[in-house]
């Protein structure tokens, strides 16, 4: 059988589903950056969102006790007592928001669990609402599910937030989930209580439709601002929202892959029975080492934030700076979402015209070495992520390189 006739069969093997799906745009453009780096070019890599931090001394050595005392065997699929017990205070502490152990899950990873939460609930022709920016997955996911993603676009003329009366034009009585993501990926944007409180009065009188709430990036917010969360802002809507968080982001825990959520104790059982047939407990030295990231002293984050902030305000300053780019100021997270409108329709030096940001991107990159997102994976164009989670150093010399390939267009 010739090559060609061999991968027809085996696409033909392959499930439709798939053809609802797009790979990873953020992973893909890591991926393109460490090859060309392995190839030998000087790259600078802003697509990835993890701290550049290390995990905390006492996290680490948490997971290293959690070892030698044989904490190796399989967990409860939805998480051990313990962590449920540290979620529990965390949510309480931070968020005023009370669940029992049975309202409670833990996941590998946020993805997963909105992932299983998505899986759950999601029936074929069930509408779900996205603001666009979005994070790559919520779409992707609602699409493998079975479901029909609803973005709603959202400005930066909105502060690229979605606004009561654009909710209430998107709902329809198709509509299962909203998603909402605070502070944003890609964008940065945080959601006030005042902003959150508008859409929650949209919510009130629609009792068909759920809140899931991503606050993936709570603590990482600058200027004062204050985190508030959709539960919290309007308890009428506890029965109905599912309020997704993790250890990823302000612990620096990208790899150990612990994401957790509080919500109705029917969801959170549902979302367990696919998970106890997926991939059953998450790992259970990564859950040890969450309790002592929840439990454990939490001084290290502002003064990550404060390092954040810093580097947050300078790629903000040098990207205005440079030709054709807009970059506005957000509240939290570690990304920045500049508008490159400005650079459509001119040459690069290579001699391409810049056409669309996915362009701009893989100009940026071949040119100068600097690796970033474009938005129109994002779902609004033309504009790109920077994550600003890397080295100072690398930050301004990435900023410096987007300064001279913008100057160097005609």
């Amino acid at each position: 059988m010739g090559h060609d006739a061999c991968q027809e069969m085996t696409m033909s093997f392959l499930a439709a589903a798939l053809d609802r799906v797009k790979p990873s745009a953020t992973i893909a453009v890591t991926d393109k950056a460490r090859a060309l780096k392995a190839a030998g070019r000087n790259v600078i890599g802003l697509g990835a969102g993890e701290p550049d931090f290390d995990t905390p001394a006492n996290i680490k050595l948490a997971a290293i006790h959690a070892i030698e005392a044989g904490k190796t065997k399989y967990t409860a699929v939805d998480g051990i007592p313990e962590l449920k017990e540290a979620i529990i205070a965390k949510f309480q502490r931070e968020n005023g928001v009370v669940y029992k152990p049975n309202q409670v899950i833990v996941g590998t990873g946020g993805k997963q669990v909105l992932y299983n939460a998505l899986m759950a609930t999601i029936n074929p022709g069930d509408e779900v609402i996205i603001p666009a920016p979005y994070w790559v997955s919520y779409p992707e996911m609602v699409a493998l599910a079975g479901g029909e993603p609803v973005p709603v676009v959202c400005t930066a003329a909105t502060g690229f937030k979605l606004g009561a009366e654009a909710l209430e034009r998107a709902i329809t009585p198709k509509t299962k989930w909203v998603i909402l993501c605070s502070p944003s990926n890609p964008t940065g944007a945080a959601y006030t209580r005042a902003e959150l409180k508008a859409l929650t009065d949209v919510l009130v009188k629609h009792p068909h439709v759920w809140v899931m709430t991503d606050d993936m990036y709570e603590h990482l917010v600058y200027d004062d601002f204050q985190f508030t969360t959709v539960a919290q802002v309007e308890p009428s809507l506890y029965d109905r929202t599912l309020t997704v968080n993790g250890v990823s982001k302000a612990y620096c825990m990208t790899g150990w892959r612990i994401g957790y959520a509080g919500g109705p104790a029917q969801l959170i059982k549902a979302m367990a029975t696919i998970q106890s047939q997926s991939t059953s407990n998450p790992c259970s030295i990564a859950q040890w080492a969450s309790v002592e990231a929840l439990n454990g002293p939490q001084d290290f984050i502002p003064a990550n934030n404060k390092v954040f902030k810093e580097r947050r305000d300078l790629v903000v300053s040098m990207l205005n700076q440079a030709n054709g780019i807009e970059c506005p100021r957000p509240e939290g997270a570690f990304y920045v979402y500049p508008s490159c409108a400005g650079t459509i329709g001119k040459k690069a030096p290579s001699g391409n015209v810049i056409s669309n940001d996915e362009q701009f991107v893989t100009e940026l990159l071949e040119t100068e070495g600097v690796a970033v997102v474009q938005g129109s994976a994002f779902g609004l164009g033309p504009a790109f992520r920077i994550s600003y989670a890397t080295k100072t150093s690398d930050l301004e010399d990435a900023c410096k390189r987007i300064q001279r390939f913008c100057g160097n267009l005609r």
